[in-house]
């Protein structure tokens, strides 16, 4: 990365100068308010990289009361999880009179240049996509009130996550407690400071319980079209002699999704396979035998990145220590546990 401008601050002027283009051309293909070529917009982007250039939100008159605009970046929607979370962010944010700007980055937009786009237009930004990069966010943290949700938590930001290592363990050992010996942990541990989470209590489990490691990870994006792959993986394994009996999945959509498959194999959930999940979306109450799983406040989750972004703004710099939500298992019929489908209440 260049370093010649580190004796000056970093303005729409050097980025300008650094592309070869005119400021107003730099604005342009921030803000995104009218068509640039595929040229241009990649020699300011690049001049936005290699400088680190963050933009300053737009000059505000001082003491005169100002209506705040939240940035909210997610990488989808699909799925209840985010959902959920919009949800609970944007009815908190609405009750006080807050405008809401959502980025959904998937996998095929550059979701850097995308946060980046918006930062002018924006009081404050709460970012809950795992593929944003740490440099980005101590970046974008030197000029923006920024909160991280199901992030690891970053010097300057406020940060919103959920309990997620005690309450896997305690989901793994609730199967060893039922016998079942040989555990698979379905998800990409790589994937989400959540899942890596999630796996760590699964290990720990294992190893203070069996004194073992475990198999190794079935490496999947944890979503419901990953379920038919699971269950090849682990046929495959099983007839290369690892022999499984158990699933502790990283969340509700792969865990339930897994159980169809399954039964379409004529493998038996629990008699044949005990299979687990987190989350406790509302399917897992209802698909046969019921779902045993861990249930995460996610509208919360929402609620309290809005909170505290509404209280970074409002110039708050204590109390800017991770805040943990809890959660807790919810036993239902997957693990061998004896419930009744006519509770709703799910417990």
């Amino acid at each position: 990365m260049s370093t010649e401008h580190d004796d000056r601050p970093v303005t729409i002027y050097t980025v300008a100068e650094r592309a070869g283009v005119s400021i107003a051309t730099v604005s342009r293909v921030l803000s995104g308010s009218t068509p640039a070529s595929a040229k241009t917009r990649q020699r300011v982007l690049r001049a936005v990289e290699d400088l680190e250039y963050v933009p300053l939100r737009a000059g505000r008159p001082v003491d005169v009361p100002t209506h705040e605009t939240h940035g909210l970046v997610l990488p989808g929607l699909a799925g209840p999880y985010y959902s959920e979370l919009l949800s609970g962010f944007e009815s908190t944010a609405a009750r006080e009179g807050q405008s809401v700007v959502v980025v959904v980055c998937d996998a095929s937009k550059d979701a850097e240049a995308s946060v980046r786009k918006i930062l002018g237009r924006i009081d404050g930004i709460v970012i809950a996509n795992d593929t944003i990069s740490e440099s980005l966010i101590r970046q974008v943290v030197k000029t923006t009130p920024t909160v991280l949700v199901a992030r690891e938590a970053v010097e300057g930001c406020d940060s919103v996550q959920v309990e997620n290592f005690i309450s896997s363990a305690e989901l793994t050992r609730h199967l060893l407690d039922h016998g079942r010996t040989r555990l698979v942990f379905v998800g990409d541990p790589g994937d989400s400071h959540d899942i890596s989470e999630r796996y760590r209590g699964f290990q720990h489990a294992l190893t203070r319980t069996r004194g073992v490691e475990g198999m190794p990870p079935i490496r999947v994006k944890y979503e419901e079209s990953s379920g038919k792959s699971v269950v090849e993986q682990l046929l495959a394994g099983e007839a290369s002699g690892a022999a499984f009996d158990g699933l502790v999945c990283a969340n509700d959509e792969l865990a339930l999704a897994t159980m169809v498959m399954l039964a379409r194999e004529g493998r038996r959930v629990p008699d044949d396979v005990a299979v687990v999940g987190f989350d406790d979306i509302m399917t897992s109450r209802y698909l046969p035998p019921g779902l045993t799983t861990v249930q995460q406040p996610m509208r919360e989750l929402g609620r309290w990145a809005a909170i505290r972004l509404h209280e970074r703004i409002g110039g708050r710099r204590f109390d800017v220590q991770p805040q943990v939500l809890p959660t807790r298992l919810v036993v239902r019929g997957s693990c061998g546990c004896d419930w009744d489908p006519t509770s709703v209440a799910g417990a």
